[in-house]
């Protein structure tokens, strides 16, 4: 067993191929594929702590799932392949948290889980789809299980980069890094899995910045680039500390109604599903016996939705950076990569009136911004305050 394994480094990098069970929806990271298809079909080398980084969108929680399918079932059992990949298996163990950090009874649970012997298949397998949202106290509850592992059982980390985890952590695992996709090939991909116009899909794979799954959002809601361009709009008629605290409330407000967007509709359904699995016509009053259950579900969407809030600001700092990049780009006598072409005279102006150190300030406290948010700072006074340095140029 090799569970303290040194932490390799595999670079991703070859063109899309059809590829048999369980690896048909990973796509764009061929070399990552053989990498853990080699892994999977060599038991004596096979190390039982594995780190999949990659920027967002690039496939990481796709990848391990692939990579637990291969694991648990025999080579040419797809029924047990797509139990994995459906999440139905009792081998395979993911957790995914929708709140803001993964909470130690969350790993505990996890790790507890680690040491039973499979059930049905060849290996038990655990996938952390989001083990960068682990605190110090949390990642610790990992280490003894990831340094010594039963025999049969492997656990797969996913997180944007190494540098989001612990060195504990990353001197325990190996680490398989995957490519960051052209806006050409993602933009393929949504044409060919929406059927959208190909000129939208790749507008939004450039404004989504190669992330597939907002990329496909942005390509089937209009309402999501309607959004995103008016934050940018909003931005964009900064010109002193008024507008700032103006602009800044209505881009809170766009971010939250991004938000609620993404979970209404999923709230409403869980909501319906629990009261009918416990008996309850539509529209009749909740027992008192029930009510313990409906108030732990809507705890939970809370938390949820202040997850999906905070990441609702951080997709428009995203998008605003894309912004003052492009402007960065011209000052530096570049345009044959922006990101955010259709404002190409706005940018010219401003790439034109500001001197480059001043976009990279702007650009400085764009990042602080994002990682104040991040530790929960009011949404509204962070980007207030970053809007300021946008307006003059410099920190407050």
């Amino acid at each position: 067993m090799d569970a303290a394994a040194p932490a390799d480094r595999i670079v991703a990098a070859a063109p899309t191929v059809t590829r048999p069970a369980p690896w048909g929806d990973v796509w764009g990271q061929d070399d990552a594929v053989r990498a853990l298809q080699t892994a999977a079909s060599n038991p004596a080398g096979l190390t039982h702590a594995w780190l999949i980084t990659g920027p967002p969108g690039s496939g990481r929680s796709t990848l391990a799932r692939a990579f637990a399918a291969a694991l648990i079932a025999d080579p040419h059992d797809e029924i047990v392949m797509r139990q994995v990949l459906a999440g139905t298996h009792p081998d395979c163990t993911v957790l995914r948290t929708e709140g803001v950090i993964i909470t130690i009874k969350d790993a505990r649970a996890l790790v507890e889980r680690s040491y039973f012997a499979p059930s049905l298949g060849r290996y038990r397998v655990i996938v952390m789809e989001d083990a960068d949202r682990m605190a110090e106290r949390t990642s610790n509850v990992l280490l003894k299980a990831l340094e010594e592992p039963p025999e049969r059982t492997v656990w797969v980390l996913c997180a944007p980069s190494e540098a989001d985890l612990l060195p504990t952590i990353r001197s325990r695992v190996r680490t398989l890094r995957l490519r960051d996709p052209e806006v050409a090939d993602v933009a393929g991909l949504i044409a060919a899995r929406t059927g959208v116009d190909p000129a939208v899909a790749e507008q939004s794979a450039r404004h989504a910045q190669r992330h597939i799954g907002m990329a496909q959002r942005l390509a089937t809601d209009p309402a999501a680039r309607q959004r995103r361009a008016q934050t940018l709009q909003v931005a964009l008629g900064v010109r002193g500390v008024s507008t700032a605290v103006e602009a800044a409330a209505q881009i809170v407000a766009a971010a939250t109604d991004d938000a609620k967007a993404l979970t209404a509709e999923r709230d409403e359904a869980e909501r319906s599903a629990l009261l009918t699995t416990v008996g309850i016509p539509p529209g009749a009053a909740v027992p008192p016996a029930v009510r313990s259950q409906l108030k732990a579900l809507e705890d939970d969407q809370k938390r949820r939705a202040t997850r999906s809030l905070r990441d609702g600001i951080d997709r428009v700092l995203t998008d605003l950076q894309s912004m003052y990049r492009d402007v960065l780009m011209l000052q530096y006598g570049r345009s044959d990569d922006l990101i955010n072409r259709e404002l190409d005279g706005p940018l010219r102006a401003i790439a034109h009136a500001w001197a480059p150190d001043r976009t990279l300030a702007v650009l400085d406290d764009i990042a602080e911004t994002r990682t104040r948010v991040e530790q929960n700072v009011a949404p509204v006074l962070a980007l207030e305050s970053m809007l300021i340095t946008v307006a003059h140029g410099r920190i407050p």
